[in-house]
């Protein structure tokens, strides 16, 4: 029943995940910068602690008490986390949701299942599973085996991906005016590998999380206090970033412009980012019932891809492509699932 519940709560974060970047194509007439930006205040400053405070009510004294280093390595988590998530964005922007997706996704599915075991072998902790370990039993190396698959999987997407850009160049008028494949790839493998850090800024606030749980936290949201420190640093990337943006692209008039539905541009931006943050916090949940942070991560990935190549089929993103196109997708879709089934069925040994 406990993993039961896992995977409901997993599948609900990423839907949410998967589905967050649909209310950013309401918004009108600004640039991606400025909306991203709105976005992310929703995401990483301001529903967090009003999660927390509704779930953990002394979450203040639990941060201030923490180890100083605990909070500084969970913190350098959230920055690198946010460079990834950045250029998450960026990603789904240039490749679109399904392939934009699939790629960054797959990419985080696997280094994200790694990272943890890697900060193990580094950091030796009871109880929990190290790298070493991983390539010294069945089940550890059936985890490996499957993010070799993910890996394979991941580049048989980007074939589909090339085969797109050569579908359109064929002169379908429907062409995505953002697409661009050789950006798009380029940024998602960077998006991919270090949104994976999201996993490791966890695993390094662990000992919040646990604080929470000795107060009388319900275990179901320890990790809400987490995020809070791991979210500033996420934050800390993008508004350095988008102020940049803004101040070189001549942006910082998309706040202010009466000429532009503001209101609706940041309702639908805070939607976003609020969508956004629920990943996290029903991975939380979903992962204090597994209690295995690898099998957590990589059951979120696959529900955030499978929901996002629904919006993107549902966006008519591979409208016009030849079969051959469609195909190779549907071979990389199904690598990279399976390479998910793998590692589940691995930690599970």
């Amino acid at each position: 029943m406990e993993s039961l519940l896992g995977i409901i709560f997993h599948s609900i974060g990423g839907f949410s995940s998967g589905s967050f970047y649909m209310p950013f194509k309401k918004v009108k007439d600004w640039a991606w910068e400025s909306y991203w930006i709105v976005g992310g205040f929703f995401s990483w400053l301001i529903v967090p602690p009003i999660a927390a405070y509704l779930t953990i009510p002394n979450f203040v004294d639990i941060i201030v008490t923490a180890s100083p280093t605990i909070k500084a390595f969970t913190f350098l988590m959230g920055l690198i986390w946010g460079v990834g998530g950045l250029t998450y964005g960026l990603g789904v922007r240039y490749l679109g949701m399904s392939l934009g997706n699939s790629i960054i996704l797959g990419f985080c599915s696997a280094f994200g299942a790694l990272v943890p075991s890697i900060y193990y072998d580094l950091n030796p902790t009871e109880g929990k599973i190290s790298f070493t370990d991983m390539l010294s039993n069945p089940g550890g190396r059936l985890v490996l085996a499957g993010v070799l698959v993910c890996l394979i999987g991941i580049a048989i997407s980007g074939k589909a991906g090339i085969l797109k850009e050569k579908d359109f160049a064929t002169g379908h008028e429907d062409k995505d005016k953002d697409f661009s494949l050789v950006k798009g790839l380029i940024i998602a493998v960077i998006s991919g590998i270090l949104s994976s850090f999201f996993n490791y800024g966890i695993e390094a606030g662990k000992p919040m999380a646990e604080t929470a749980v000795n107060y009388g936290c319900n275990p179901l949201f320890q990790n809400n206090v987490t995020y809070i420190v791991l979210m500033w640093g996420g934050l800390t990337t993008n508004f350095i970033w988008c102020m940049y943006l803004n101040f070189k692209n001549k942006t910082f008039s998309d706040y202010t412009n009466t000429k532009t539905p503001i209101t609706k541009n940041i309702l639908f931006s805070g939607i976003a980012g609020t969508m956004w943050f629920l990943q996290f916090f029903f991975y939380g949940m979903g992962e204090s019932k597994l209690g295995n942070g690898a099998s957590s991560w990589i059951l979120h990935m696959a529900t955030i891809i499978l929901t996002a190549n629904f919006w993107g089929f549902y966006l008519k993103e591979w409208s016009g492509v030849s079969k051959r196109t469609l195909k190779t997708f549907g071979w990389g879709i199904a690598l990279i699932m399976l390479s998910i089934v793998l590692v589940g069925i691995g930690n599970s040994l």
